[in-house]
């Protein structure tokens, strides 16, 4: 019947509806092909969206951690400044070897030594020892003066001099003291149902 209809028309009638069906072809591909163009195009900006998000996440990320390696390392140089000047241990032999040290360079005689029991306070212990040495009086200043140089944390106390001899044209002296350092006290752990202790003993 459309066939027949078409055939009644004239050549323009004719042209004009096959001009309308490519106008409504032209159209619907349009909007079709515009519609899903649109929609590819929505899709990636938000895609970029998120991706750019992502990246900034992952940038904050990266600087908290380069800050936080950053502000460990300084901790952990810190804290190995602190274990020298306030060891956490005894360290004993340290301590020895420490004060052995500064006489050689001061150039006095380290007679004898005798360590002393340790005196527990609040947070930390005095580590105290008994020393008897001799030289010449300029050697014995140096001697002190060198070991508050050390970083560990070492007292003179207690310098008692006298007994001078003759050596040639020297004059030795001898001298006896109390060498104190000190070493963190370890923190004990609380028993159930009571509050930790300040400080202790290991």
């Amino acid at each position: 019947m459309a066939s027949l209809s078409l055939n009644k028309l004239p050549i323009g009638g004719k042209i004009a509806v096959g001009a309308v069906l490519c106008i409504l072809l032209g159209v619907a591909y349009y909007v079709i092909l515009h519609t899903e163009l649109s929609a590819r195009i929505d899709r990636a900006k938000f895609q970029t969206g998120e991706l750019q998000a992502e990246v900034t996440r992952q940038k904050t990320a990266q600087a908290s951690f380069l800050a936080d390696r950053d502000e460990l390392t300084m901790r952990e140089q810190k804290q190995r400044e602190l274990n020298k000047v306030l060891p956490a241990d005894t360290e004993a032999a340290a301590f020895l070897s420490a004060l052995q040290t500064v006489s050689n360079v001061s150039g006095i005689d380290l007679k004898a030594w005798q360590p002393l029991e340790e005196q527990p306070q609040t947070y930390y212990a005095k580590v105290p020892m008994r020393l008897e040495i001799t030289g010449r009086y300029h050697q014995i200043a140096k001697f002190v003066f060198e070991v508050g140089k050390q970083d560990r944390i070492i007292n003179i106390e207690n310098l008692e001099i006298g007994e001078a001899k003759l050596e040639g044209a020297d004059v030795v002296l001898k001298a006896r003291c109390l060498a104190t350092t000190f070493h963190l006290l370890q923190k004990k752990p609380a028993a159930p149902g009571q509050p930790a202790a300040p400080g202790g003993t290991k």
